[in-house]
């Protein structure tokens, strides 16, 4: 798929943009030659150890070096950042920023609406035979993706909603809740390093539920919840994530903590920082519980926009570049 145009549809003008996929060539190469060809040195390169070091790589040591500082900052708009732009004099310093998420990032006040959780890339989807967005197992195994022995949760998110966020480097790297309510479970399951590169998905299938990740279960049909029952937030490291660093804050960043089971959770702060890189957040929501906006359904079922999802699996499945805290569901509330 090297050498083949990756679009999306940008949300907020509806444009159609082309994006550069960064170190397409040697994810190709990764998932193809590699992977087929010397299975053991697939493995060892998609393992933590190798992921970490080309992160460092990639991030710390060689970008200045090769390309210049001006890579790094391409596309960030510091007017958003808490920091003055003096002070991001290495990429990841970039990488990890903080934005005025209050200022730049408004969410509405509606308690009923889930929030996007990541600057990111998304596309939506259903795991109900009988939904028109009904995408099973194209994405993830989604009982592989919540763990094996988590059948409770397996049996809760049947037949429900989907939605997943691809981050690019280029991205705000920190997760905000994208609902409200009490944390249920919460837990970490180890896995392998895998690319979130399209070329990657396609070809490994399932690389969301192999991969290391960690899941929080919240429940929001409680006092002052966003109301759309269970809620599965999955945040998947990718190649060259060398972690997840949960930092819930529940004012701005301040006062970082775990957000253990317990914690009652608010919509719209941060929840987690991903390390440099690109990665994805996986939510799953229980069966006839949330509505997603017209405009993400719409955007998803395009024809005519060259995107490697829709080219890998054989039907329109084009991604919608949209913000944190952006509105991506309406919870369907029960008529009395």
């Amino acid at each position: 798929m090297v050498g083949l145009q990756h679009q999306f549809i940008e949300r907020e003008t509806g444009t159609i943009r082309d994006e550069r996929l960064f170190g397409d060539k040697a994810v190709s190469m990764l998932y193809s030659v590699a992977r087929e060809k010397a299975p053991v040195l697939f493995r060892a390169l998609t393992g933590s150890r190798a992921s970490s070091l080309l992160g460092f790589v990639c991030y710390d040591a060689s970008l200045d070096m090769l390309f210049g500082k001006s890579v790094a900052l391409k596309g960030i708009d510091f007017s958003e950042c808490v920091e003055d732009e003096n002070f991001y004099d290495s990429p990841r310093k970039i990488f990890q920023r903080q934005i005025r998420y209050w200022d730049c990032r408004p969410m509405a006040e509606d308690r009923h609406q889930v929030v996007s959780p990541a600057d990111s890339r998304v596309l939506v989807g259903s795991l109900a035979e009988a939904s028109t967005l009904f995408l099973k197992e194209k994405f993830f195994s989604f009982q592989e993706l919540l763990g094996h022995d988590k059948t409770e949760w397996s049996r809760a998110f049947a037949s429900g909603d989907f939605a997943v966020f691809r981050l690019t480097p280029d991205k705000y790297h920190y997760n905000h809740t994208p609902v409200a309510g009490d944390v249920v479970d919460f837990y970490q399951i180890t896995g392998s390093y895998h690319s979130c590169n399209p070329t990657a998905v396609v070809r490994m299938v399932t690389p969301f539920s192999k991969n290391a990740r960690f899941v929080t279960i919240v429940d929001t049909d409680v006092p002052n919840g966003t109301g759309v029952g269970l809620v599965a937030m999955i945040e998947v490291v990718a190649l060259m994530i060398g972690d997840i660093v949960q930092t819930y804050c529940e004012e701005k960043y301040q006062s970082p903590r775990l957000p253990g089971k317990g914690t009652s959770m608010k919509k719209g702060v941060p929840k987690s920082l991903f390390r440099p890189g690109s990665s994805t957040d996986v939510l799953l929501f229980q069966k006839d519980r949330i509505r997603f906006s017209h405009d993400l359904i719409d955007n998803r079922n395009r024809s005519g926009i060259r995107s490697r999802f829709s080219l890998g699996f054989g039907k329109p499945l084009v991604e919608t570049d949209l913000k944190v805290r952006s509105p991506i569901a309406q919870a369907v509330v029960p008529q009395p």
